[in-house]
């Protein structure tokens, strides 16, 4: 399976943080399964770490080097997620979880995430 971990969730699980159920966190640490964290992911940490709302301490260097740590794919943002966004339902404003949808919707991921917004899509997601 290929899953797709929201922002808050990557930083969850980076920062050892047990808000997952015991199958979302077996479904995250299962090296069989392709999980990934997308470079828009990144991109908002970024942008919270800029603005002060963030602390996350290594800010996005040490981000990159969990990433690879852990097994994870980094999931660039590709014309296909670009198409996709742009059909998608104006359900959710944050412009951070609406590509994370369309990224997952155009490569057939699960999104990994407890945004209660994201089920609205018509998107495997689970928390």
């Amino acid at each position: 399976m290929k899953y797709l971990l929201d922002t808050h969730v990557a930083l969850w699980f980076f920062n050892e943080e047990k808000r997952f159920s015991s199958v979302t966190f077996d479904i995250i640490t299962d090296p069989a399964n392709k999980r990934y964290v997308s470079i828009a992911s990144v991109w908002e940490l970024a942008i919270k770490i800029g603005t002060g709302k963030l602390a996350f301490d290594g800010g996005t260097n040490l981000f990159f080097r969990t990433i690879r740590k852990n097994g994870f794919g980094l999931l660039p943002i590709k014309r296909k997620h670009i198409k996709t966004l742009e059909t998608l339902p104006l359900l959710h404003r944050d412009p951070f979880d609406r590509i994370l949808v369309a990224s997952a919707m155009a490569e057939d991921m699960s999104l990994i995430t407890a945004d209660e917004n994201i089920p609205r899509y018509d998107i495997a997601s689970l928390w």
